[in-house]
């Protein structure tokens, strides 16, 4: 589970209920019909916008943003530095046996063992690559749609709750609530664009990036496998995806292991 989504998303809730509750009655924060507009506005725009299946794809995609743990990258270079010894002494057959914990990994030394060429092999894993970009890019435009339009049903809402308003000036009992709905509708919108869509897009965008990189490092090394690269070779090239924070650590690591 991702602790900094969660710690965001609670402490962002809990900062807006207690500035609420310090400035008075909760409830008042509480109107059905703004809460219809822009919560139904939204989604009814975002399947207006997407097709059934990627609003609902989009679920599955946000889960990552909470749920999905990734593999730091110099755990990627290691492991795939041993399957490079592996290979070395045994042959690529014997990469059949081994059972990485990436799924790309999985498929990467399975092509490997099957002997198919590094042309195929690198066009395979990267079409790979490129469709789980595009997955990822529609879970990202869904709530980035959800938190464009959020706000603008927002300013629906205000607009509605104005004109009821000023439609029945002469009765003041109905001015108030009139008054509830223009400026909730506003609030509901910011809330559902700047705490949950938006930064879930963002999120994503940054869980496809890191899984691109892990993906790419498999890509380069599975290369490198069929090309009969020397584990310390590999190694060596395969540093240059990470940060020289990471390098430093990583060497840091290596020097204590020996």
């Amino acid at each position: 589970m991702d602790l900094a989504t969660i710690i965001g998303l609670v402490s962002g809730s809990v900062l807006i209920l207690v500035s609420i509750v310090i400035g008075g009655s909760a409830l008042v924060f509480i109107n059905i019909p703004g809460l219809l507009i822009v919560v139904g506005g939204t989604l009814a725009a975002t399947f207006i916008k997407f097709t059934m299946s990627d609003v609902i794809g989009s679920i599955s995609v946000a889960m990552k943003a909470f749920l999905v743990k990734m593999e730091a990258p110099e755990n990627i270079i290691k492991e795939m530095v041993d399957f490079t010894r592996i290979a070395k002494k045994e042959g690529l057959i014997a990469l059949e046996k081994e059972n990485p914990s990436d799924p790309f990994s999985v498929k990467a030394l399975r092509y490997l063992s099957d002997g198919y060429d590094e042309g195929l092999i690198a066009d395979m894993l990267h079409k790979d690559i490129r469709l789980m970009g595009q997955r990822h890019t529609t879970g990202q435009n869904v709530f980035k749609g959800m938190g464009d339009s959020a706000p603008a049903f927002g300013m629906v809402g205000t607009l509605i709750g104005l004109v009821q308003m000023l439609s029945s000036m002469s009765d003041p009992s109905s001015i108030g609530p009139s008054m509830a709905v223009a400026l909730l509708t506003t609030l509901y919108g910011a809330v559902i664009a700047n705490l949950i869509a938006l930064p879930i897009a963002d999120k994503l965008a940054l869980r496809s990036e890191q899984e691109r990189l892990n993906k790419s490092i498999i890509v380069e090394a599975a290369i490198a496998i069929n090309r009969g690269v020397s584990p310390m070779v590999l190694e060596e090239s395969l540093k240059i995806f990470l940060s020289p924070k990471e390098r430093q650590q990583s060497e840091t690591e290596n020097k204590n292991a020996e």
